[in-house]
């Protein structure tokens, strides 16, 4: 099965830019100039689309937000380790984004950040589900 994850975004450049200094891809096969399919994992694709393209398949104004306002989703992913969130995040900061909370639980360890549209990746022990 491949994921596709939608988002709208304020700056379709600004977002692509941001997610290709973190260290993922940009198809261009899926990509315009109002959207631009991210690769970030195998078979795993993040849209970032303009508010206006992201309503045009269907948003409404609640879901998307307005120009100043993010929308209302948030992406999490997993990483292989506490050293890949921490290393993913100064990537992020490198490339303008705001650094929030850090939250560690005896299972899991988890860090966040804006671009601004909002991320969050975290770390969990793969014994976690043995508890």
């Amino acid at each position: 099965m491949t994921l596709f994850v939608s988002c709208p975004v304020a700056s379709v450049e600004r977002a692509t830019a941001f997610s290709t200094a973190l260290g993922w891809t940009r198809d261009p096969r899926m990509s315009r100039d109002d959207v631009s399919c991210i690769a970030f994992g195998p078979d795993q694709y993040l849209m970032l689309s303009s508010r206006e393209a992201y309503a045009s398949v269907g948003g409404t104004e609640d879901l998307i937000g307005g120009p100043d306002t993010p929308s209302k989703v948030t992406l999490s992913f997993d990483l292989d380790s506490r050293e890949a969130v921490d290393e993913l995040v100064e990537r992020a900061r490198a490339a303008g984004g705001r650094i929030g909370d850090t939250d560690e639980y005896p299972f899991m360890y988890q860090r966040q950040f804006d671009d601004p549209d909002g991320w969050s990746p975290f770390w969990m022990r793969s014994d976690a589900t043995d508890d």
